[in-house]
């Protein structure tokens, strides 16, 4: 017999079922099932005025996910209005019925695996980068590195704050750079910090490292690059520069390398290229992520890295 976790996949796939209304309804369908117990009856599910699937609501959808330990919001209607959502409903009771009639209906296990579901959602949304001509350059810079910053708090043991940063810094080198002088590009696994490689971004005499943390080790790097003859440049997060220079100092390494504010770094640029005219920035902003897209497609395998803009 297929085990339940593939007949699960099977059926997903199927379906289509990626979207947050129908990741809703599958959440309330098998609270519901565990609520009222297996078989189910499909024709109970339907509102008696609005042709809704009843008792599915934001508060439902939120209180079965905080059981599962997940905070944010799947969706403010919870698919209650979602085109088809009766439909899906219906649909999946029969699955449901057919897997308790294999005796293989583990509603708990169910439940927490379309769970899962939702935190792939999560995870799989491209970040979104929004200008707004009233916010400076630098705030619309450090809006998009606080949505990757959340998202990794969200999901602990994942780089994405420092993935993004480090993609945005090497599309605007190859930007500014000629062709032949652009630096290769590297995935998040094989960061320069956990490998041997001289830095981020190596240059003839210069070795640019991007960094959202103030650590030891990346200061014994950048030593490393001066007893080599190669300047360091760090490029990290506002938050994280005053440890970096105070680390420095401890290293007596201070005055021998620069460590740049990534925010400023990289707004400082848009504002040249747009040779500080409000209305191009637009396209100096599309320019970057446009570039900053093709480097993830070309070295990484998340999709969810993308920018929209």
């Amino acid at each position: 017999m297929v085990n339940l976790e593939q007949r699960l996949h099977e059926y997903k796939e199927q379906k289509k079922f990626r979207g947050k209304g129908q990741l809703a309804v599958m959440l309330h369908i098998t609270r519901l099932a565990a609520e009222h117990s297996l078989p189910l009856d499909a024709t109970s599910l339907r509102t008696q005025k609005k042709g809704q699937v009843a008792g599915l609501s934001k508060s439902r959808i939120q209180t079965i996910l905080k059981d599962h330990g997940i905070e944010r919001i799947l969706a403010e209607e919870g698919g209650r209005t979602s085109r088809g959502s009766l439909g899906n409903a219906a649909d999946y009771v029969d699955f449901l019925n057919a897997l308790y009639a294999d005796g293989c209906a583990d509603l708990p296990a169910i439940e927490a695996w379309w769970a899962d579901r939702v935190r792939d959602y999560f995870c799989g949304k491209p970040f979104t980068l929004k200008f707004d001509p009233s916010k400076s350059l630098r705030a619309i810079v450090e809006d998009l590195l606080a949505q990757a910053a959340k998202r990794q708090k969200d999901n602990p043991g994942t780089t994405y704050a420092g993935t993004v940063l480090q993609h945005l810094v090497g599309a605007k080198l190859d930007l500014i750079l000629p062709e032949e002088k652009r630096p290769a590009h590297h995935g998040a696994s094989v960061a320069d910090a956990s490998t041997a490689r001289t830095g981020d971004f190596v240059f003839d005499e210069s070795v640019v490292h991007v960094t959202t943390a103030s650590t030891e080790a990346l200061l014994r790097k950048c030593k490393d690059n001066l007893d080599a003859g190669l300047h360091p440049i760090i490029v990290t997060i506002a938050e994280s520069q005053p440890g970096l220079v105070s680390n420095a100092k401890t290293f007596k390494i201070d005055g021998r390398i620069d460590i740049i504010e990534a925010e400023q770094f990289i707004a400082t640029n848009l504002m040249e290229w747009s040779h500080f005219a409000g209305n191009a920035q637009r396209t100096e902003i599309r320019r970057l992520i446009a570039r900053y897209n093709e480097i993830v497609n070309e070295v990484e395998t998340d999709p969810s890295l993308l920018i929209e803009m």
